[in-house]
């Protein structure tokens, strides 16, 4: 893989167009997906998509992990812009939209790291739950969401709204209105709750 070598500008514009067609490919095709229809469909020529990802390996890892990293970076974006309890919110449809749109190439992924090479998986579960941790965080410090719990465990729970909102909606493209309904439903019930005042007693 190429990914943190210097790279000219045009290389460069190869370099993710090539990531974006073949994020695309993976997952409408599989993991047989023409290579040479990916570097025809991005514009460039084979040399020049092999000079960039030696085999099919190298492609998957760097489409899945471009994906991922791209959905944990939106985290601090987010934090920036919005409240701690908007921002949160939204990264969480973004990270569930995202894994409807990625979970084929994270499948695929499985028979690329059988030889114990689980490099990409493990830099992409750290980028998310980093991220996560920031914004559950803030959204706790703000008073927004329950001071017990904990960022791992809104993960978990984004995975299910994740798979509840497939099968209400199927596996489509991730923009299912089920997603912010149930995530509603979730952050609703992770919300911080005021302790009630101390009861007293009427003669």
């Amino acid at each position: 893989m190429t990914r943190g070598r210097p790279m000219r500008a045009d290389a460069r514009r190869n370099y993710e167009r090539l990531l974006e067609v073949a994020a695309r490919a993976f997952a409408e095709h599989g993991e047989n997906a023409s290579l040479d229809d990916i570097a025809k469909r991005a514009g460039v020529g084979s040399g020049t998509l092999y000079r960039h990802f030696p085999n099919r390996r190298s492609l998957l890892e760097a489409a899945y992990l471009d994906r991922i990293e791209a959905i944990a970076a939106r985290a601090d974006e987010l934090a920036l812009r919005l409240p701690p309890d908007e921002a949160l919110t939204q990264w969480l449809h973004e990270l569930c939209a995202g894994s409807v749109q990625v979970r084929g190439l994270k499948a695929l992924l499985g028979s690329a790291v059988t030889d114990g090479s689980a490099t990409a998986v493990t830099v992409c579960g750290t980028a998310i739950k980093e991220a996560a941790t920031r914004l559950v965080r803030a959204a706790q410090r703000d008073g927004f969401l329950r001071a017990d719990v904990e960022p791992v465990e809104v993960l978990r729970l984004a995975h299910g709204v994740t798979t509840a909102s497939e099968l209400a909606d199927g596996p489509a493209d991730g923009q299912g209105t089920s997603i912010r309904r149930y995530l509603s439903l979730l952050t609703e019930g992770l919300r911080a709750r005021p302790c009630p005042p101390p009861s007293v007693d009427v003669p």
